[in-house]
């Protein structure tokens, strides 16, 4: 007996065991021989731009050097996770550096440091916070991170305001490349790189619409223009992505908004009347979309597979899910199609920093000139097995220099007749328009149409229903009523911080109002729309 229950034990052991042993072993991070230095970079790029540049500048750096290096990549999240991430950590440091220095803090000095609207003034006569700012930009404060990688040129940009980010000297290294015909300062209104140096930025996006072909043809001609994915016909057909959880999305968003602003100057009405039609045309793609992912890389996926027809799309996510595509089906068939909407995309630009304190200082600086060389600016475009390109995946984004839009480049570029800078046509983005309200602009579409998506797409379809627009017009009239019209905006925006005056629960209070006022509004338009029928 004692025997058969140990050869029990025995077997239910084996079983226990043997998914551990037949489990593949994850692999091993090749580690250069000999001497190594380290980078530690944060980043929500994904694994195969972090693949392909950390082999690249090992080989870049061993060259230059003579010595191997290791990228310690953090991603704690998306971008937006990532600003959160440092600022805590920033604050956190400066109240050692304080405390440690017999320096005061309290809540006023943890609120000044940062504040790039504070003139500072180490002599102390302009008062504690303004004191509080000077010793923080004189200081070689550190979070232990040497580079931020990624994101858009708004949240660089405020880094960089608020004394996180410092000169990458790029500019004095080498003022060749900062050249118009090389990298402009700036593109059709947006910066693309920092004139103090904060930030540069290393490649390029476009904001655009992508279709399925084969969906189109039974909804007729492809859309060319924004306001054609608000026609009835896209009615639960459409492919959103939520702009709170992806900054590039609300930057593609926020385009839409500045582009019904130019046209309603041109017509001769006011930016106000511009801000109004920007969110109707936005609360009408949200009407018309079947689903609302939390990924701008999911859109494409979603029309190439057809299970959406259409959808907004980031200018390298649509161009790669072609690629994926026509490899699956063999170069038979075209799944997926992207274009830049007619007077309606702007150029921006994923930038890199340099952070204050960096502990790697050297090798961060030879990182940043690295991605601005002309061989790290190959990585993104060229294609895997060319002379200079990646090895593993082909990352199809744009490039930031224009110098690689050249006959000598384009036999190896993956896109090689897609250029960034000629696809913006006549849009110029105007940042004094809506730049100061980025984040209010995010939080009033998840607030005003996501959280109340089911109010709103069934006050849309009985718009729709009911002959149209022209058919409802007090109907539409509700629909489309201001939440926070442009004139409040400034106030609104405010709102949204958290301070001393203003807690977390008055913000998600003002959030919440913003909420119930448009659900009430769509409710009502429903109704409205139901009693012409």
């Amino acid at each position: 007996m004692k025997y058969r229950i140990i050869g029990a034990l025995g077997f239910l052991a084996l079983l226990i065991l043997l998914p551990a042993l037949l489990r593949e072993k994850p692999p091993v991070r090749e580690t250069p021989s000999g001497e190594s230095d380290t980078l530690v970079v944060i980043t929500p790029h994904a694994e195969s731009i972090k693949h392909e540049f950390e082999r690249a500048f090992q080989r870049y750096y061993h060259e230059k050097f003579q010595r191997n290096i290791l990228i310690d990549w953090r991603s704690p999240g998306g971008t937006a996770d990532i600003v959160r991430y440092i600022n805590d950590r920033y604050e956190a440091a400066f109240r050692h550096y304080c405390e440690k220095n017999n320096l005061p803090w309290n809540s006023e000095i943890a609120a000044a440091f940062r504040n790039y609207r504070i003139k500072p003034d180490a002599s102390g006569k302009s008062g504690a916070a303004a004191k509080a700012r000077a010793i923080f930009l004189a200081s070689d404060v550190s979070i232990d991170i040497d580079v931020f990688f990624g994101g858009g040129t708004y949240d660089h940009n405020n880094q960089a305001r608020k004394g996180y980010a410092v000169d990458g000297m790029m500019q004095q290294l080498h003022s060749e490349w900062f050249k118009k015909e090389v990298m402009p300062m700036q593109w059709s209104g947006e910066a693309i790189y920092d004139a103090n140096g904060g930030y540069y930025g290393v490649c390029l996006a476009t904001f655009g619409i992508c279709y399925n072909p084969d969906r189109m043809k039974e909804l007729g001609e492809p859309p060319v223009r924004w306001r054609d994915l608000t026609d009835k016909k896209y009615f639960n057909k459409l492919a959103v992505a939520d702009p709170t959880k992806s900054g590039s999305i609300n930057k593609c968003f926020e385009v839409i908004l500045q582009q019904c602003m130019a046209e309603a100057v041109a017509a001769k009405k006011s930016v106000a009347d511009g801000w109004n039609d920007g969110f109707n045309l936005i609360r009408r793609l949200v009407g018309n979309a079947r689903s609302i992912t939390e990924s701008a890389g999911k859109v494409p996926r979603e029309v190439a597979s057809g299970n959406a027809a259409a959808g907004m799309a980031i200018d390298f996510y649509a161009l790669s899910e072609a690629q994926f595509a026509s490899v699956q089906t063999n170069n038979t068939a075209q799944r997926i199609i992207y274009v830049p909407p007619k007077g309606g995309s702007s150029v921006s630009a994923d930038p890199v920093q340099l952070l204050r304190g960096a502990p790697n200082k050297k090798q961060a600086m030879a990182f940043i000139e690295f991605l601005l060389s002309e061989d790290g600016q190959k990585i993104w475009q060229y294609r895997t097995g060319t002379p200079g390109g990646p090895e593993k995946y082909t990352l199809r984004r744009p490039p930031v220099r224009r110098d690689l839009y050249t006959a000598k480049h384009k036999p190896f570029m993956a896109d090689a007749n897609y250029n960034p800078y000629n696809a913006t046509n006549d849009f110029e983005y105007k940042g004094a328009w809506t730049g100061r309200y980025f984040n209010l602009i995010r939080v009033m579409i998840r607030t005003t149409m996501l959280d109340a998506s089911d109010e709103l797409q069934i006050a849309w379809k009985a718009i729709c229903d009911a002959g149209g627009e022209d058919a409802v017009p007090e109907a539409v009239a509700e629909f489309d009523k201001p939440i926070v019209p442009y004139s409040e905006a400034a106030r609104a925006a405010a709102g949204l911080s958290v301070n001393s005056k203003n807690p977390m629960s008055e913000v998600i209070k003002l959030r919440r109002s913003w909420t119930m006022r448009a659900i009430a509004q769509y409710r009502k338009a429903a109704e409205l729309a139901k009693k012409v029928k």
